[in-house]
């Protein structure tokens, strides 16, 4: 089986399954996005955005979700647009959707529907609670889903209020991460048995993962984890660093006595530090409040790169904490090809990165095409695909049907 071989019909919007069908597309597959103009991607409205780009056609964090697709612009409140989905799905060996239940099961695209006709359909539905139980019905996004599975009540200062992770990452990381697991493994069974799959990933469920030393310790003992800033049991110091220069910074995170007494030399033996009491991670913790304050001292007039290569040149855990500029200029990702530009039709040349793993197909993904204006490939789609004729497409398109 090759990725080229795969047609995803895909009704993820937003940001956790739109990345799964992205990787896909960026892996070979023919992925179809659905959306119209009458209801857009939310992610189209989300910025940042271009300046001089069209509104819906300018955003970077659709770009970073939709690379190597396809845009169908499909009015779905339009009884002849729900006709040609169902149409079109039939097309396809793959449809998604990150819908709250009943919305596919409303417009005939439901699993029960859809693989009547194709028992080898593989159908992901990424509904954020599930499609059972009392909050099958709750919508929200990330930060909904961060709050409500505990991850923001565990993040920030102590004495502060929670803060949570500061962007959506449920998006991001385990909810994308699990779909495309179960997705590749029922492409896989499929290929060997000819059998379709429905695979439900209630974004919950996902996310609660990441608790698991968290859980683990009340179900062990009845203690809720305190929220600790950037320190973590086990290690002292561990945080980050002023550094010289305007808001410079580095990660320095010391595991053992033998670090400690690296950092000790690295920093030149300042008298402080040489106090028995912080030669044990047991006598650092009583006075990590000291330690912390006077190692800012000690690292605030140092260069942060020179600081960090001497820390590591020494087996200590040091980085600088970069940023957003500094990740797209970072040598060792430019050097492997992680970035790549891009030409987009609205917003000219653009930066986007590739998957982080590779194809087993000629050793690599295909190289990215930039994310499609909405319903660019509409004609194209519903003319080979569909069937319709030129004069079908441009009716449709007046009667807000192709819109």
């Amino acid at each position: 089986m090759r990725f080229s071989d795969l047609r995803v019909l895909d009704f993820c919007w937003v940001g956790a399954g739109a990345f799964v069908t992205r990787l896909l597309a960026d892996l070979g597959a023919d992925v179809i996005k659905v959306e119209s103009h009458a209801h857009p991607d939310n992610l189209r409205l989300s910025g940042p955005h271009k300046a001089g780009a069209k509104y819906l056609e300018g955003s970077g964090y659709f770009a970073s979700r939709n690379t190597n697709k396809k845009s169908i612009a499909l009015n779905m409140g339009k009884p002849e647009a729900r006709a040609l989905a169902r149409q079109l799905a039939r097309k396809c060996s793959v449809v998604t959707n990150n819908f709250r239940p009943g919305i596919m099961e409303r417009w005939g695209l439901g699993y029960a529907e859809l693989s009547a006709t194709d028992p080898s359909l593989i159908y992901l539905a990424m509904p954020m609670q599930g499609s059972s139980g009392p909050h099958k019905s709750y919508i929200g996004f990330g930060s909904t889903i961060s709050a409500i599975s505990g991850l923001v009540e565990m993040s920030g200062a102590p004495e502060r209020a929670p803060i949570g992770t500061g962007t959506h990452y449920p998006d991001h990381i385990p909810n994308p991460g699990h779909a495309l697991v179960g997705l590749l493994a029922a492409i896989f069974h499929r290929a060997r048995t000819g059998e379709g799959q429905y695979i439900e990933l209630a974004q919950l469920e996902s996310t609660v993962n990441l608790l698991g030393p968290s859980i683990l310790r009340y179900s062990a003992s009845g203690e809720l984890p305190r929220r600790t800033g950037n320190r973590r049991d086990g290690a002292v110091p561990c945080g980050v660093f002023p550094c010289a220069g305007d808001d410079v910074w580095c990660a320095i995170e010391i595991e053992n006595d033998a670090g400690w007494q690296a950092l000790v030399e690295t920093l030149g033996r300042p008298p402080w530090m040489t106090d028995p009491a912080f030669a044990t991670l047991k006598g650092r913790s009583a006075g990590i409040d000291a330690i912390e304050g006077k190692l800012a001292q000690e690292t605030r007039g140092r260069k942060a790169e020179d600081l960090v290569l001497a820390l590591q040149t020494r087996g200590v855990a040091a980085a600088v904490v970069e940023t957003s500029r500094d990740v797209m200029e970072d040598r060792q990702l430019n050097a492997r090809g992680y970035w790549r530009g891009i030409d987009h039709a609205e917003m000219g040349r653009i930066t986007v990165n590739v998957p982080p793993f590779f194809s087993t197909e000629a050793g690599r993904q295909r190289e990215p095409a930039p994310p499609p204006l909405l319903g660019e490939q509409t004609r194209e789609i519903a003319t080979t695909l569909l069937g319709l004729s030129e004069t079908e497409c441009t009716r449709l398109m007046k009667e807000e049907v192709l819109w």
